[in-house]
């Protein structure tokens, strides 16, 4: 199930320093004073907030549910993976851009530029006649959702006093965590009784209200800050860019016909080349401590959500179960991950970075494997939902220890700059990894292997964590907590 890849450390764009260093707080009527996120200074921001990161949960997860049908409808198999990376990679614009203009100008105008473009991302959607004016929505609405959620967190750092944020940012995590539980279901169950437009409308409506409880209160308050941040910004929205058309490009090289391989090589070493200087260096080359931190982050994202939207697809082409059903069957794995991230938080110093990639691993690719087997042999769809389940713990072992991680080995210095990369590392990573199982499905299809075919490549991916995974520690011998 798709984890709440934007609670981890707070990611204000490459450009920033984090949202608790963005320059000295404004001092407006709720800048000092309030001891908790419910305070009635505070409240409606709050609700607003957690209301806008809820929302564009729901409607992400909502997407592996309902894409399927959507697909079906408006006979866009050969753009059905795009949907998804497409998504992705416009992020990575809507992160950077709204990261730098949040350090210059405050988070307000960002903010609501980035809910607007959301917004216009919803109703493109929802109204599209054809995949192709399904897939232009969904790049507006990545551009909306990473911007907004960065924005978000620049708010919360210039509303907020410090001594509460860790709890905002709870709040934030909370805001994930049931849409993951009844998102892939609700939305299931709106696409087989309703019609999936709803899915985007309905979603679209309550965004309004929520962004109005926000506006509302931050209207009259100045957020800016008195340290704008420096340059750079054109730079690192150019690269930004680049990737993000690279990997479009990677999704649609196989409608080129021969030249296929030729640009999909070609797009990826693009990616490969735009994404570096967005990362902390020797990233790509899986360097011991932090590089291997980031770019694992990348690699599990790659794995589980490339694969993960296959699932609700094969339950509902080989199983025929209906959307609500297929829905359902995510729900296991959204709770594992929650269980599982219990677990780290808990132990996860006493288990150890070795063995929580060993084991997070071995579960992950365990899940794969199991896919790819009832892809080939219609196995019982119990068994398939119980595989699965195992990719929800492996990950959840996993992710929030990246996390924690990446915090303890960075410095005030660098806190935003790591915290961005490690966004831009799992978005990135998951578009990639989308896009190239596309191209894979869409190579099988009508061989009765594509399903089987998406879940071995997901397996190999899988199996490749080991190589960052093992070398997450300083090769100095100060590596942070939990090392072995």
């Amino acid at each position: 199930m798709t984890g709440p890849v934007s609670t981890g450390p707070v990611s204000t764009g490459p450009v920033s320093t984090g949202p608790v260093a963005t320059g000295p707080v404004s001092t407006g009527p709720v800048s000092t004073g309030p001891t908790s996120i419910w305070d009635p200074r505070l409240v409606w921001v709050t609700l607003g907030a957690i209301a806008l990161i809820f929302l564009a949960a729901t409607q992400s997860l909502a997407m592996t549910t309902v894409m399927p049908v959507i697909s079906a409808e408006l006979d866009g198999e050969s753009l059905y993976a795009l949907a998804f990376a497409g998504t992705l990679a416009t992020g990575v614009i809507g992160m950077v851009v709204t990261g730098a203009w949040s350090d210059r100008s405050g988070p307000k105008p960002a903010l609501y530029a980035a809910i607007a473009m959301f917004l216009v991302g919803l109703v493109i959607s929802g109204t599209a006649a054809d995949m192709q004016t399904l897939v232009i929505g969904r790049l507006a609405q990545g551009l909306g959702t990473g911007g907004q959620t960065v924005a978000l967190y620049v708010v919360v750092a210039r509303v907020y006093p410090p001594a509460i944020h860790g709890r905002v940012f709870a709040a934030f995590a909370a805001a994930w965590v049931v849409p993951s539980l009844i998102g892939p279901l609700l939305a299931g169950a709106v696409a087989e009784y309703l019609h999936w437009r709803w899915v985007f409308f309905g979603v679209a409506v309550l965004t309004v209200l929520a962004f109005t409880a926000v506006a509302t209160r931050l209207h009259a308050l100045d957020l800016r800050t008195s340290e704008p941040a420096g340059g750079g910004f054109l730079r690192r929205l150019g690269l930004a860019v680049v990737v993000a058309v690279a990997v479009l490009l990677l999704g649609m090289s196989g409608a080129f016909g021969g030249a296929s391989p030729v640009i999909a090589v070609g797009a990826a070493v693009l990616i490969g080349l735009a994404a570096r200087p967005l990362l902390p260096p020797l990233t790509l080359r899986a360097g011991r401590g932090l590089p291997s931190v980031i770019l694992l982050r990348g690699v599990l994202a790659g794995a589980l959500f490339g694969a993960e939207i296959y699932v609700p697809y094969l339950m509902i082409d080989h199983y025929d179960f209906s959307p609500t059903w297929a829905g359902l069957g995510l729900t296991a794995a959204a709770v594992a991950w929650a269980v599982s991230a219990d677990i780290q938080g808990r132990y996860g110093d006493r288990i150890g970075n070795r063995r929580i990639v060993l084991i997070g691993v071995a579960l992950l690719t365990v899940a794969m494997a199991t896919a790819a087997i009832c892809a080939l042999t219609f196995a019982p769809p119990v068994v398939l939902i119980a595989g699965w389940t195992l990719s929800g713990a492996g990950v959840g072992l996993m992710y929030s220890r990246l996390t924690v991680l990446t915090l303890a080995y960075s410095t005030p210095r660098d806190q935003g700059f790591n915290s961005s990369a490690l966004s831009i590392s799992d978005s990135t990573g998951a578009a990639v990894v989308i896009a190239v199982l596309g191209l894979v499905f869409t190579a099988f299809t009508g061989t009765g292997w594509e399903f089987s075919a998406v879940f071995l490549v997901a397996t190999a991916v899988s199996i490749f964590a080991l190589v960052p995974g093992l070398r997450m520690d300083a090769p100095s011998g100060t590596a942070p907590f939990g090392a072995e």
